[in-house]
């Protein structure tokens, strides 16, 4: 096979990150040697933590997805005020800090929140406990619900007016149009949906971290963290570790079987959809889901800015400790970011050469590996170097580059998915003329993608920048006194009940996840040049 210059550095860049998974693995299989299935599951805690991952996951996925067909269903018959604003607030949830969320949910459904203080006027208690089970399916659903409903939404906008249109010639009612045009949309949306939320809740970290409750509510991630972090049994870390990676890795074959594709048809997308037969009845329907949708997702949100201006602001915000987990946290997400989008371009870069010659197969081996670390979590690669660099040096030495390093690769799917069809559109089109030019590597990518591919650069940059901000996986492991972001500021304030010191912090790192997504927005395009056509 022969390698370009064009191809080189992706192909380098990709070498890295496999060397770098694997070094993890292998420590990890040398800790733990000959680890054998039902090894584990002869164990009684190793088979407990791994029903409880599935239950959780499971029960997760079904409520949240459940929900979200008739709040997406009802969002796109309806226009309203403020549709618009519900819409970005159900994509945020997707990049907001994990904690940030579960201090939200505290505020209001803990034992000292919001819910519990309007029962006390009426002397009765809460009726649940949200630690525990009940915690982490509502935070999971707070947090996947809306990000369901935003990917169902749009398969039914995907639904051409025309046949809106032949719906209402036919007379058919709401149900049969439900049933024959619309459900077909979602149904080949579903599997993906579901395997996505099932994943994100059965690898999820710092949902179980917070609001676990308890050895009877401990998922594998967190059962790796408990093995390592407090007991020093590095076999039994290295043991689960493998068998995370294990499951993750067949369910996603498993996911990537039952997804199919979505079939297009001609037409044209309904811009608002004519909503013939209407009666108060289906508006009820309607605005009753929407309504549900919405008091569950804003309150939370709300309740962390009105939370975070309390007596305790002016203390916290003239503690250096704070500070300085801001900076770390800056300084980790920054980082990240950068290796992440660099990373990104150089991947996307060899495997659209490939694309544009026909070898989709072979590209799509190249992308695969960037978006590895969907099968293996960041706490079982985090796992794996703790493991490796104990023997080589001061793991907590090297705390700072190894949490970027991690960070830097949970984001890359992200990056890739982002600008995977941008960067192949623009090759399509200029790829002869900067050809025929002599332009190419990094001329090529200033002059020509940097200028036409601005706003998703901005958009997979600033992604990239929230989601390693707000992690607690990597450095929950390497962290420490000295060494800590936001979010495990965050969690040790919960932990040790400081609820007001927590919620200033909280309102912090939501309102700089908001800031950074408004400013990496405006500093990306602020530069964009100015096409002055002669007329």
């Amino acid at each position: 096979m022969r390698v370009t210059k064009t191809q080189l550095p992706g192909l380098l860049m990709a070498g890295f990150i496999f060397a770098f998974v694997a070094a993890s693995i292998a420590a990890l299989l040398l800790q733990a040697p000959s680890p054998h299935p039902s090894q584990i599951w002869n164990d009684p805690y190793y088979r407990h933590v791994t029903k409880f991952s599935f239950l959780q996951a499971t029960l997760s996925m079904l409520l949240s997805v459940g929900l979200a067909i008739p709040v997406a269903h009802a969002l796109n018959r309806r226009e309203f005020v403020g549709k618009p604003l519900l819409l970005k607030l159900f994509a945020m949830t997707l990049v907001l800090p994990v904690l940030v969320g579960v201090f939200g949910l505290l505020s209001i459904y803990g034992n000292s929140g919001l819910l519990a203080q309007g029962l006390a006027y009426v002397d009765a208690k809460l009726p649940f406990s949200i630690y525990g089970l009940n915690g982490i399916l509502l935070a999971h659903v707070f947090f996947n619900l809306p990000f369901a409903c935003r990917l169902l939404l749009q398969s039914l906008e995907s639904v051409p007016v025309e046949q809106h249109k032949l719906c209402a010639h036919l007379g058919m009612s709401h149900w049969q149009k439900f049933t024959l045009v619309e459900w077909p949309r979602l149904r080949q949306q579903l599997p993906h949906v579901c395997g996505l939320v099932f994943m994100l809740c059965f690898t999820s970290f710092a949902t179980v971290m917070a609001l676990g409750g308890g050895p009877r509510s401990t998922t594998i991630e967190l059962a790796i963290y408990q093995a390592i972090k407090f007991d020093f049994d590095l076999q039994a870390g290295a043991i689960l570790a493998l068998w995370q990676m294990l499951l993750c890795g067949a369910l996603a074959l498993g996911i990537q079987r039952l997804a199919r594709p979505i079939a297009v048809d001609n037409g044209s997308a309904a811009a608002k959809l004519p909503l013939y037969q209407d009666s108060w009845k289906t508006k009820f329907w309607d605005y009753g889901w929407i309504g549900l949708a919405t008091f569950f997702v804003i309150p939370p949100l709300l309740m962390v800015v009105l939370s975070g201006v309390n007596p305790k602001s002016l203390s916290v915000l003239s503690d250096s400790a704070f500070w300085l987990a801001l900076w770390n946290s800056f300084s980790i997400a920054f980082s990240s970011s950068v290796f992440a989008l660099a990373a990104g371009v150089l991947i996307l870069v060899a495997s659209r050469s490939w694309r544009l010659v026909g070898l989709n197969f072979r590209a799509d081996k190249l992308e695969l590996i960037g978006t590895i670390i969907l099968v293996t979590p960041g706490l079982v690669i985090s796992t794996g170097l703790f493991l490796l660099l104990r023997n080589i040096t001061d793991v907590f030495e090297m705390a700072f580059w190894v949490v970027v390093a991690v960070n830097g690769l949970m984001a890359l799917p992200y990056v890739i998915k982002t600008l995977a069809q941008p960067l192949l559109h623009i090759a399509q089109q200029y790829n002869q003329l900067c050809a025929s030019l002599g332009m190419f590597g990094l001329t090529r990518l200033r002059l020509v993608e940097w200028r036409a591919l601005r706003k998703p650069f901005a958009h997979a940059f600033a992604i990239s920048f929230v989601l390693s901000m707000g992690d607690l996986g990597a450095i929950a492991l390497f962290g420490s006194q000295e060494f800590r972001t936001l979010p495990l500021y965050l969690y040790q304030l919960l932990g040790s009940y400081q609820m007001e010191a927590a919620a200033v912090v909280s309102l912090g790192l939501l309102s700089l996840s908001v800031l950074v997504f408004m400013v990496v927005e405006k500093a990306f395009m602020a530069s964009q040049p100015k096409i002055i056509e002669k007329r």
